[in-house]
Order: structure tokens, then C-alpha cells, then sequence
């Protein structure tokens, strides 16, 4: 049994991830916080009493869950109301900054060129920009195996699919990835 200090340590661990894998689905910034606090909530809510062990795979599971609700429910909401503007943001802005989330250390900043830094951040933007591309599937499965780093089982797991299923997504992702990184000149 998670104690209430493990599950709080964990939901802090995984808080900053889980809002950039959901940035990257839904790339709206109040619905991908509300997903979050959502799937936070309910794994508190359902599963606290869970050992710490199943916490990560748990948690993994309800963020997909919350995450397909969300686009369920945009669909119904498009299906009903003609107008989608009501339902953008304000400032109608939606981005996602990723070099803002990596940063880095302000040691790094400091240490690093002028050149570097507009290089690194041209390279993040662009795999920002293929990232966000992929098929939805693939996407996901991208994002759990190597942001997550989840194994594949778990990634299975999470996404309610084979692993062979996950194997594949996730091959056709980084194919899809190295050769739109490739045409803009961006190797490893």
C-alpha cells in the first residue's frame, strides 16, 4: 500500500511530463492542465491505496483514458455547436513552447554559445513540429516508450493494444521522425 507521502512524491515526479505528453495530444494548455489534475485526482481518488509499484502503469493508463475522453467529448461538442471559436482559447495562442520547458540549467545557459543555443533551439522546435505530426497513435506510443520511458509491455499496457501493436507504432514514429529531421538537415 502507497503511503500518502509515496503518492505524493510520484504525482510531483511525473506532474511535468504528464502535462507536456498531453501538450503534445490535445496542444491546448488549460485542457491539457485539466487532464492532468483530472487523472491525478483519480488515481488518488481509486487507487491510493494501490502499492507504489503500480502507481506509474496506473497513472499511465488513466492519462490515456482522460486524454481519449477529452477528444471524445470535442467531437460530440463539434457535432453539436457549429461554432468552435467559442471553445478556443482567449488569446487564440494554443502554443506550446518546448524550449521554454527545456531550458536547461542556468549553468548551461551560461557556459553555451549564442550559436549553440539558436541551434539547440531550432533542433527542439523542429522535433517539436514532427512530434506533434504524427499520427495520434503513433504520437502516443512515441511519447510513453521514450519520454515516458516505459517498456514496451507497460506502453501496451497503458495504450490497450499488443505489444507487437506498440512495436510498430513506435518503429513507423521514429522512421517518420529521422527522415523529416533528415530533409531539414538535422542528424544526429
Amino acid at each position: 500500500m502507497a503511503t500518502e507521502q509515496e503518492l505524493s512524491d510520484f504525482l510531483k515526479s511525473v506532474e511535468k511530463r504528464a502535462f507536456k505528453r498531453s501538450m503534445y495530444h490535445v496542444r491546448d494548455e488549460d485542457a491539457a492542465l485539466d487532464i492532468v489534475q483530472d487523472s491525478m485526482m483519480k488515481l488518488a481518488e481509486h487507487y491510493g491505496d494501490k502499492p507504489a509499484g503500480e502507481l506509474p502503469m496506473l497513472f499511465q493508463r488513466i492519462l490515456s483514458n482522460s486524454t481519449l475522453d477529452w477528444f471524445r467529448r470535442q467531437k460530440t461538442r463539434r457535432a453539436v455547436f457549429s461554432n468552435m471559436s467559442d471553445f478556443e482559447s482567449p488569446d487564440g495562442d494554443g502554443d506550446f513552447d518546448l524550449l521554454e520547458a527545456f531550458a536547461g540549467a542556468s549553468n548551461a545557459e551560461q557556459i553555451e554559445s549564442a550559436e549553440d543555443a539558436t541551434r539547440r533551439s531550432e533542433i527542439l522546435a523542429a522535433i517539436e513540429l514532427q512530434i506533434k505530426a504524427l499520427p495520434a497513435r503513433q504520437r502516443e506510443a512515441f511519447l510513453m516508450r521514450y519520454w515516458e520511458e516505459m517498456d514496451v509491455a507497460e506502453t501496451a499496457s497503458a495504450m490497450g493494444c499488443s505489444e507487437g501493436s506498440v512495436k510498430t507504432h513506435c518503429s513507423r514514429a521514429v522512421q517518420a521522425l529521422a527522415k523529416a529531421l533528415r530533409v531539414k538537415g538535422i542528424t544526429p
